[in-house]
């Protein structure tokens, strides 16, 4: 069976595949935001655009849930684009399917990141059936790229005093603080130079890595394609005559780079030299990481000659800082076992006109770690001549385990499924720690089904914890307190 709207709760997968449908890659959403806005319209509720295209539709409560406390429902609309074959994110609908206990999609991204909360939150919205007191449905934009929909929400929209966030991917775990973010980026401008003679021009690509989200995934220690190639041009450049002409690697800033490419130009004497060193690496690094990347693939093939190359004190600086940037866990918590608390993710380095840009993220659930860590990266990068810059911070949520929601929820999924849910921080950016800036008042949790590989062409979601995930939130509902 490969229909996914066959699937039970069907409502539920039948909103998601009509999700499934809309191209919603981060910054590129207009048309889910006019999907979701029709949607509430046409349901006679009130729905509200704010001025980044943040919707929010309010449902009255079902006769004799008046009293109860308003809750918001909260996810966000946007999904990480990340692919194995050639695909439009911006055009085409992702192709999801069943695969044994999974729904994941063909060669894409799914987008049940963050698209199976938007889902639910929907099905709550159009059910006559369910019993709830007021609900406030908030669809948020772009969360991937920036949380600016977040950010820019504007006080007195919402009227609820419990939020609950499903954009979490752990079925039977209840989320109740997140890590704050930072971007450090820089920018090497370099003057373009003539080439050599007597010379030879190489693509360098390094591909077959698994990737994943930068905080989710961090701990797995997955190669790095930015690291890994810059190894490679380190010794390039460092012990032979090489230089650099281009560089496009990693896409997206919370993505764990999968690939990625450059163009060197080598001397004729030089160029056996370089390749036995390129299939030296290949060796070592697939050594390395042969557990965690299996597939891992680095190639040399020439390629056309270049029309300029980098300026050599530029190459030389920017090879050096990239490998003296840190990338991966920087710290674990010692708060809560197994749970990173400071990481740092080396996300894209591209090449364009006179400017290489580098693009990395920085997560922490302490705020002074993040921005400490942050300007190490700064440090190592302005030493290499670099402009360097910070942006994009936002907060991490502090968890509060006196939370009454988070008690009700403790309540009802241990009478439901005969066992208390686990309590826990994730390492990864929730919209949560942002909209209380705003909504200090609200008493948050995130929880959601089991989603594996989110931000990387293997993402999948389990339909078992699906249908708990629904099951869980309905009983939920019903027995939030009264006022």
């Amino acid at each position: 069976m490969n229909d996914i709207t066959n699937l039970d709760p069907k409502p539920l997968w039948e909103n998601f595949y009509k999700l499934t449908q809309i191209p919603r890659p981060s910054k590129k959403e207009a048309s889910v935001v006019k999907f979701i806005e029709k949607f509430g319209k046409d349901l006679g509720l009130e729905t509200i655009k704010d001025e980044v295209g943040n919707i929010i539709i309010k449902k009255p409560a079902t006769k004799g849930y008046e009293n109860k406390k308003p809750v918001v429902l909260q996810g966000h609309l946007d999904m990480v684009p990340q692919s194995d074959k050639d695909f439009d994110f911006e055009n085409q609908p992702i192709e999801a399917y069943v695969d044994g206990e999974w729904v994941t999609a063909d060669g894409t991204t799914l987008g049940a990141d963050n698209g199976i909360g938007v889902a639910a939150a929907l099905t709550v919205l159009q059910s006559d059936d369910l019993e709830h007191g007021p609900i406030e449905a908030l669809f948020t934009v772009d969360e991937e790229t920036g949380m600016t929909g977040a950010s820019s929400l504007k006080p007195g929209l919402l009227d609820a005093e419990i939020l609950i966030n499903m954009d979490s991917e752990d079925e039977g775990e209840l989320y109740i603080g997140c890590a704050g973010g930072l971007e450090t980026n820089a920018r090497f401008h370099f003057k373009k130079e003539t080439l050599h003679r007597d010379t030879n021009a190489y693509k360098l690509t390094v591909k077959g890595l698994k990737g994943g989200h930068s905080g989710l995934d961090i701990q797995l220690q997955r190669g790095n394609a930015n690291k890994v190639l810059n190894r490679i041009l380190w010794y390039a450049t460092e012990k032979l005559d090489v230089r650099i002409a281009g560089i496009a690697s990693g896409s997206l800033r919370n993505a764990i780079p999968r690939e990625g490419e450059a163009v060197v130009v080598v001397p004729n004497n030089q160029s056996g030299e370089f390749k036995e060193y390129v299939n030296d690496v290949t060796e070592y690094v697939k050594n390395e990481l042969s557990r965690v990347d299996p597939d891992l693939k680095i190639e040399v093939n020439q390629t056309d000659t270049p029309d300029f190359v980098l300026d050599k004190k530029t190459q030389d600086n920017m090879v050096r800082a990239l490998y003296g940037c840190p990338h991966g866990v920087i710290r674990m918590s010692d708060d809560m076992e197994g749970l990173v608390e400071t990481s740092t993710n080396l996300a894209v380095v591209k090449s364009e006109e006179h400017v290489v840009s580098v693009q990395t993220l920085q997560r922490s659930s302490v705020d002074s770690a993040k921005e400490d860590l942050g300007n190490m990266i700064r440090s190592v990068f302005e030493l290499g001549g670099a402009e360097v810059f910070h942006e994009g911070s936002y907060p991490g949520w502090k968890p509060n385990p006196d939370s009454p929601i988070l008690k009700t929820m403790q309540e009802v999924y241990n009478n439901k499924f005969g066992k208390v849910p686990e309590v826990k921080a994730i390492h990864a950016g929730l919209e949560t720690g942002i909209i209380s800036q705003a909504y200090p008042h609200l008493d948050m949790i995130s929880f959601g089904p089991t989603i594996s590989y989110p931000h990387s062409p293997g993402e999948k979601v389990n339909i078992e914890t699906v249908k708990k995930f629904w099951d869980f939130l309905v009983e939920t509902l019903k027995s939030i307190s009264e006022k």
